[in-house]
């Protein structure tokens, strides 16, 4: 089987979530938010190497409360300044064994073992994949003064985990920074990969706001979750 890394990139803070404490090391059902984060990617791909990236601020805190939390064994490693670094480092502190690399936004806390799965497992055929969801808000464009309506058919909206090959995703991050970057698939894209599209889940939410944390509790709170 092919040796697995995952790269859960934790910066942020908790500016929108009105909160001191930075969002990922929030209390969500009992257990940090990144430390459920890790623990079911822990539980869908064992014996796959994780690493955790972090605010370099930030790591003594962390390691506090992996001191008084059971979390599954991680390696951690500081950021940098812009979310492009800190994936780059999180690459650098993998093992050069690892074959096929997902990386993960740490908040999204709420993140399916099914839909870890589902991308792995379609990494296999296609290198590099990305799930996504369809917008079902109306979408408009704005220049200037004007605005235009956007068939929403055309789009949608991209989630982690993204999952790649790993010497096609190492080839990317050789690459130097650009402001264009969006996620780790304009990265590959940049680089020359091609990404292929798996169904994504609604409830895999990228908590940002305190309404995002009652809903996420809530969710956690229903029997089949």
């Amino acid at each position: 089987m092919a040796k697995r890394g995952i790269i859960i990139v934790a910066g942020g803070s908790g500016r929108r979530m009105q909160s001191s404490l930075p969002k990922q090391f929030m209390i969500l059902g009992n257990e940090p938010v990144v430390a459920r984060t890790i623990n079911t990617f822990a539980e869908v791909l064992p014996g796959a190497e994780i690493v955790v990236v972090l605010p370099a601020e930030h790591i003594e805190l962390w390691r506090s409360l992996v001191a008084r939390f059971d979390v599954a064994v991680h390696k951690c490693v500081a950021g940098g300044k812009e979310r492009f670094d800190s994936v780059k480092r999180g690459i650098e502190a993998l093992s050069s064994e690892v074959e096929f690399i997902a990386v993960h936004d740490g908040v999204r806390a709420l993140v399916s073992k099914k839909l870890i799965l589902r991308t792995v497992l379609a990494a296999d055929e296609h290198d590099a994949v990305i799930p996504v969801v369809n917008v079902t808000d109306s979408i408009r464009r704005v220049e200037g003064e004007e605005s235009f309506i956007v068939p929403r058919s055309e789009l949608r909206a991209v989630q982690t985990p993204q999952v790649f090959r790993a010497e096609l995703l190492r080839r990317a991050y050789a690459l130097p920074y650009d402001p264009r970057f969006t996620d780790d698939a304009s990265v590959v894209e940049m680089a020359g990969g091609r990404i292929a599209l798996v169904e994504g889940e609604r409830s895999n939410l990228k908590l940002t706001t305190p309404e995002d944390m009652a809903w996420a509790e809530w969710w956690l709170s229903q029997p089949n979750n």
